[in-house]
């Protein structure tokens, strides 16, 4: 007995942090992580060119190493806590389900930073996770079989694998099985060296990381720490609130004049549709022949910008002619909240119908409500459409062509009134399949997703000449005003970012905008049409709609300005990124300012002489100019902010 004793004073009194079988335990499963996270990260820093030598390289992976260690010595931590019974059942359960959940989130980081050159957030987590019938289809669009074996493995692994490599290491090391059962006080001061060190690992992670410019600083820190500290963000800010009477848009009113008509409004928004890739911007690219043959009998704008790129941020702007919500909570405050009296609803008041049609499900961010709550009184969406004959044109749309029929019989059964019709296509959309059983395909460039993507927009022209078409058989043409325009653009890489939402660059806030009055040409035809070089955006619409039909607008000094008027040219025009804190940006005559809050340093561009926004001059200008432009746009941001609540 007195020889047990001594072997135990031997040994000391407290016992190590953890036992043999222990370490093995954790490192057989931590060890694994740790470096998938970092050959994740690792291929993405040399697939995009970002590390620009070893020690940029390390310093955008520096936030993973530190997170990775840390999150190590916390499981250290806790497993020396619970040494036995329940509560060493409850961490090892969250120990297993824990480490997954982090592994996916890495995974769909990595994946999501593939596809789009952006960061995932917690915002976007948590659509994925409360809208999956709207979401889905995104995601199955870019999940392959390697991705779902890869998935299955890792959960495989990460439930039965340390049990098997621990029985494995000990039968090999001949431990017995009740080695280290012995009862010992653990080391209080040593347990605690662990914490503060686990503690340090953690928040030095979530320090602002120090890559080169052309790597996000969202991106430089670890994917899990990232996510972790948008949704830590959110906790901490404003409190959810209702719009006021002082945060309010100023309430419009039509007033008609001496020369208002009850014409038809057609407005076509054409989706994922960049200025730069229409013919009537760009004539070396003929993706849209009878666009530019309509905008040669139209009002174009030659610089139109979208404030959000994002769908339904764009029809609020447009149908209201009020500023959007500038991020995706926002725009789930629309499904259930009238943001204002819009387009649809004065035009009701003077006897209008109105109704709304896409090519796409509806079940994305809930777009019934969203429209209703816009003011238009019917929607038809692709669940209400034959489909039959047609093929798909993204994962949730099919051809445009689709929306003709219904569009023909909603015309022939309200005809008696004047109306106000919407149209949004769909063809272009993420992840361009571009039909071609009815149009074929035209090779407009090697590159197969770009190539795609024109084709689509190609697809897109054929419906509008159709749909032109359909409007004049009917004998609606000459009593009907159009106006088309692009929701949103679409990056292709120009600036290491694809698809829209958070792409502040001309490719993606860039759009396409005609007004067609048919009664311009009159009987004698039309030579030419005319242009508007002084930076528009989506608010305009509204107040150029009511100057169409020869309404005054009243109350509307904040919803932009009419095209068929000298549009000020000293104004300034907003936009922002869709994910919160993440980008916004000014335009103000030819000058461009962005601001990326702590993501990257802030961008000045000459557009008259840097088109493409490859030299940053925000070095070269005066600190107190860039100081204004700033403040500007955050106050911009958080006023809209207040009128939609977080």
């Amino acid at each position: 007995m007195a020889s047990g004793n001594n072997n135990l004073e031997t040994r000391g009194v407290s016992r190590a942090l953890l036992s043999r079988r222990d370490w093995v335990y954790l490192l057989s499963l931590l060890v694994p992580f740790l470096i998938y996270d970092l050959v994740l990260k690792s291929s993405l820093i040399f697939s995009q060119a970002l590390s620009q030598g070893l020690v940029k390289g390390l310093q955008l992976i520096s936030s993973d190493i530190l997170f990775d260690l840390g999150y190590t010595l916390l499981w250290v931590g806790l497993f020396s806590v619970a040494s036995k019974g329940l509560l060493r059942f409850i961490v090892t359960c969250l120990f297993h389900t824990i480490t997954f959940l982090m592994a996916l989130i890495t995974t769909s980081a990595y994946q999501y930073f593939k596809v789009t050159g952006s960061a995932l957030d917690s915002d976007l987590i948590l659509l994925w996770l409360t809208s999956p019938e709207g979401t889905g289809g995104a995601i199955a669009s870019e999940f392959s079989l390697g991705l779902l074996v890869l998935l299955i493995a890792i959960l495989v692994y990460a439930a039965l694998g340390p049990a098997l490599v621990t029985r494995s290491v000990a039968r090999r090391g001949g431990w017995a099985d009740t080695e280290d059962t012995r009862m010992a006080s653990i080391s209080w001061l040593r347990l605690a060296g662990v914490g503060l060190a686990a503690y340090a690992m953690f928040s030095f992670s979530l320090l602002p990381g120090a890559g080169p410019a052309s790597a996000s600083k969202f991106f430089s820190q670890d994917a899990f720490a990232s996510v972790a500290r948008t949704a830590a963000a959110k906790v901490e800010g404003k409190e959810p609130g209702d719009i006021t009477a002082q945060d309010s848009p100023p309430e419009a009113s039509l007033l008609p004049t001496a020369g208002a008509e009850r014409r038809n409004v057609v407005l076509i928004f054409l989706e994922s549709t960049r200025e730069r890739s229409v013919t009537p911007y760009n004539k070396d690219l003929e993706t849209t022949p009878f666009l530019d043959e309509l905008a040669k009998s139209s009002l174009l704008a030659d610089r139109a910008y979208t404030l959000v790129p994002h769908t339904h941020n764009a029809l609020t702007a447009t149908n209201c002619g009020i500023d959007p919500p500038l991020d995706r909570p926002g725009v789930a405050t629309l499904a259930f909240r009238k943001p204002a009296t819009c387009l649809a609803d004065l035009l009701g008041e003077r006897g209008y119908n109105s109704v709304y049609f896409m090519s796409q499900r509806a079940n994305f961010e809930k777009s019934p409500e969203i429209l209703k709550n816009l003011g238009y009184k019917e929607f038809y969406s692709l669940e209400s459409m034959d489909t039959e004959g047609f093929e798909q044109s993204s994962y949730f749309g099919y051809e445009d062509d689709i929306m003709l029929e219904p569009s023909k019989k909603w015309l022939q059964e309200n005809n008696n009134k004047p109306f106000l019709a919407a149209y949004l296509t769909g063809a272009p959309h993420h992840d361009y399949l571009a039909p071609e059983k009815r149009y074929g395909r035209v090779e407009f460039t090697e590159d197969d997703l770009l190539n795609r993507y024109l084709n689509s927009i190609r697809n897109q022209d054929f419906f509008l000449k159709k749909l032109f078409d359909q409007y004049k058989e009917l004998g609606l043409y000459e009593d009907t005003v159009f106006v088309v325009l692009g929701d949103h653009g679409e990056a292709f890489g120009e600036h290491d970012r694809y698809q829209h939402d958070n792409v502040p660059y001309e490719e993606g806030l860039r759009v396409p905008l005609l007004v067609h009055d048919p009664r311009w040409c009159g009987n004698s035809g039309c030579e030419s049409g005319w242009s508007i070089e002084t930076p528009v955006n989506q608010l305009d619409i509204f107040p150029t709609v009511a100057d169409l039909l020869g309404y005054r607008l009243e109350g509307g000094s904040d919803r932009g300005s009419s095209l068929l008027s000298p549009v000020p040219e000293d104004r300034t025009l907003m936009t922002s990124c869709l994910a919160d804190d993440w980008c916004v940006a000014s335009v103000k005559g030819t000058e461009k300012y962005i601001y990326h809050f702590d993501n990257q340093p802030e961008e000045f561009f000459d557009l008259s002489k840097d088109p493409g926004e490859r030299k940053n001059l925000a070095e070269e200008r005066d600190a107190e100019e860039l100081e204004e432009r700033r403040s500007e746009l955050l106050e911009w941001s958080a006023r809209v902010d207040s009128r939609y609540g977080p």
